[in-house]
């Protein structure tokens, strides 16, 4: 393929073949048809000013699949004038690259036209692919726009990120998409408005809910429905609301299980429980599993939360998350729907504690100031038994005193180190069972008292 044959996809007319997809062929070829993203080309914002300057630095476009990251860079390549060249990371590598640099520095000794690279899914680039980018920036041979579906923070290298400007794309809202469509319809050179068609406002509503904020699926469900609808005796072809189910049997869902979407949806699953809303809870869990997430890993997080969230409160809660997740392994979906269920609805409406997350306390204690040695009536027995025979002295486990024989099954006996015998880590929930055995401690703390104070 000829790398540089790619200033647009429409060529340079902006006619479009009708062998391309409905959604190729409305892609927007000016900032003023280009719709969406207010945040970034509307009146007076910085993207906006950049284009219509004809200053374009080096950025990076990230956002969901289908918020139009490739088509704002179509649109910056017709706006200004500059060598426009497309690689795709995925396809495209080292060698490609170095052509690209080439072609560039004739293009800007001979012409003295600056070159645009746009580097689709940059992401897929490795870290020495990425740093080769890093001197022609600097020396301005190349002006990058990488496109990538990741958090940019996550998938690309630190010195990358500094040299470029960060713009988020966001997925087109519901009055984008009937905008989009309703211009698809009507316009007779790139879409559908040589066809005698009626369709219905319902059918719209069906296309920009069923969507989920991906244009693309729009516009293909759209196309799908005009080209198979059948006509009317007038000859018209009549898409209602029948007619657009059949275009989209499935609502599309928009969760990338390797993504950020992936982190996402996780966070408000566990927030939601957290909450203890289990409505959202539900919500969230269905979602991750519809955009096909492995159910071990929900079960991952739900045993966590058991022990991190809900803890002492309800100690109980993670024997029920870890007893439906062997359910779930002997059963299988989709009976497992309701071992997942179960699992979460118990979590969100148990109580919280999240007391347990007092061990990280200790292991800081740890590191900062070190591990003190075992107090001597703590030590094991046999081994000290064996250096007071040596040593032909006392043994100091006889100094320790079982708890089992007193009342209570309990004695004052100090357990930390002397630098350490009165701190106290743990900070108890204030809901369920911990409240009990909270009480419990605080009668043991009372006599320990008295005790010192009868000293």
């Amino acid at each position: 393929m000829d790398l540089f044959d790619n200033s647009n996809p429409l060529g340079e007319s902006g006619q479009s073949s009708r062998s391309q997809p409905l959604a190729t062929r409305m892609r927007p070829v000016s900032v003023q048809e280009y719709v969406g993203q207010t945040h970034l080309i509307g009146e007076r914002k910085l993207l906006r000013r950049m284009i219509e300057s004809g200053r374009i630095g080096s950025m990076i476009f990230y956002g969901p699949p289908s918020s139009g990251k490739t088509t704002l860079a179509h649109v910056i390549s017709r706006e200004i004038e500059a060598e426009f060249v497309i690689l795709n990371a995925v396809m495209d590598g080292v060698k490609e690259f170095r052509e690209v640099v080439r072609r560039a520095g004739e293009q800007l000794k001979l012409y003295h036209k600056k070159t645009i690279l746009f580097v689709d899914e940059i992401h897929r680039w490795n870290k020495a692919q990425q740093d080769a980018l890093l001197l022609h920036i600097e020396s301005g041979l190349i002006t990058l726009i990488g496109a990538t579906t990741l958090n940019p923070f996550y998938s690309l290298v630190g010195p990358l990120l500094s040299r470029c400007q960060l713009f988020e794309l966001y997925p087109f809202e519901s009055d984008d998409i009937r905008l989009l469509l309703q211009r698809a319809l009507a316009d007779s050179e790139r879409g559908l408005g040589a066809y005698k068609v009626t369709v219905s406002d319902g059918a719209i509503d069906y296309f920009t809910e069923y969507s989920g904020g991906d244009i693309r699926h729009a516009l293909n469900a759209l196309e799908m429905a005009v080209l198979t609808a059948r006509e009317n005796k007038e000859g018209i072809k009549m898409v209602d609301l029948d007619v657009a189910k059949e275009s989209i049997q499935k609502r599309y869902l928009r969760y990338d299980r390797t993504g950020d979407e992936h982190y996402h949806f996780a966070s408000a699953l566990i927030k939601s429980m957290r909450g203890s809303d289990p409505d959202a809870a539900l919500y969230w869990l269905t979602a991750m599993l519809e955009g096909g997430e492995d159910p071990n890993f929900i079960f991952r997080r739900l045993l966590i939360f058991a022990s991190e969230d809900v803890g002492l409160a309800d100690p109980h809660a993670l024997s029920v998350v870890n007893s439906a997740h062997d359910a779930f392994e002997k059963c299988g979906m989709p009976e497992g729907f309701y071992f997942l269920s179960q699992a979460c609805l118990h979590l969100a409406l148990a109580p919280k504690s999240n007391s347990t997350g007092v061990i990280f306390g200790v292991a800081r204690e740890h590191k900062e100031k070190g591990t003190k040695p075992v107090p001597d009536h703590l030590k094991d027995k046999t081994a000290n038994t064996k250096k007071s025979r040596y040593l032909e002295t006392g043994n100091a486990s006889d100094d320790y005193r079982y708890p089992h024989d007193y009342r209570d099954h309990w004695v004052d006996q100090q357990y930390l180190p002397d630098s350490l015998k009165d701190t106290r880590w743990y900070r108890p929930g204030s809901q369920g069972l911990e409240v009990r055995r909270w009480n419990r401690l605080q009668q043991i703390r009372k006599q320990q008292k008295e005790n010192r104070t009868d000293d």
